[in-house]
């Protein structure tokens, strides 16, 4: 799973020299979420949405508006700098569980926001102001809306008894009207339909949307939630990596630092919940 959101930044990447991001974006989220009823209907799975207005604004923020800012800021910017900063959601969505949810924050998940909002103030680095904080700025809102759309979803789980691949394909379906609409109405140029753009797409709905999430799901169902968690983390690290060897992305001295940071605030998170999962146990 890991293996493949992380590479799927240099794939996007690729795919963005072919189709303008609102088309590309749109494209994919349609066709995945057409892939994933398609899985639903092979499985015998309930096809009937439960609680539709939830399952729309799930949709609008952590589909329609998380994917959306993200590929407009895959388009100005390095692949392996948006990968961290979109990743920055685990920590957006503490402060968000306290404030909705109710749920208390420890001691060391506080630390961890600490030294996530300095690694952002050394990849933003805002004494730069040109260059790719546009594209910074972007990918940071993109996180902070995938979170939002996560409390929406555990409100959603909360009030009823929500199949996931259901909710997913639904979600898909319906944060991807806005998507299209903004395609049509801004971006009609048509994509360039090379070899390397029909497989970056059929990379984008098959292992990426349909498998990874299958693999996700199994491995919250088997797995702790933190070494799930821990998975999820080799994303951004894999994004870095394969950006920097597949397209020559070398991050300067304070992104690097940053990107650490960042990355190291998240696997404070995860060990936690890890070393949690184990003594509830």
């Amino acid at each position: 799973m890991a293996v493949f959101w992380g590479y799927n930044w240099v794939v996007m990447k690729t795919a963005l020299r072919y189709a303008e991001p609102a088309v590309f974006v749109a494209m994919r989220v349609f066709l995945g979420a057409v892939f994933l009823f398609l899985v639903l209907v092979v499985l015998r799975r309930r096809l009937r949405p439960v609680n539709l207005r939830l399952t729309l604004v799930v949709g609008l923020l952590q589909t329609g508006g998380s994917l959306g800012l993200m590929t407009w800021a895959l388009a100005s910017g390095a692949a392996g700098k948006t990968a961290v900063l979109v990743f920055t959601m685990p920590l957006w969505l503490l402060p968000m569980s306290w404030v909705v949810l109710g749920e208390r924050l420890r001691r060391l998940q506080w630390f961890s926001v600490a030294l996530a909002v300095a690694g952002l103030v050394l990849v933003v680095e805002p004494w730069h102001m040109g260059g790719s904080l546009q594209s910074n700025l972007l990918a940071v809102t993109s996180g902070i809306l995938w979170a939002a759309g996560t409390v929406a979803a555990k409100l959603l789980s909360a009030r009823a008894d929500v199949d996931i691949l259901s909710l997913n394909a639904w979600q898909m379906l319906l944060g991807s009207i806005p998507l299209v609409i903004v395609a049509l109405v801004f971006s009609p140029v048509a994509p360039v339909w090379s070899g390397a753009f029909i497989a970056a797409m059929v990379f984008n709905i098959v292992p990426v949307t349909g498998l990874g999430l299958l693999l996700w799901f199994y491995a919250l169902r088997v797995l702790p939630a933190g070494t799930a968690g821990l998975a999820t983390l080799c994303t951004p690290v894999l994004g870095v990596v394969s950006a920097w060897v597949q397209l020559g992305e070398r991050p300067g001295r304070f992104e690097a630092v940053g990107m650490v940071l960042i990355v190291s605030a998240l696997g404070v998170l995860a060990l936690r919940q890890l070393v949690s999962g184990r003594k509830a146990v």
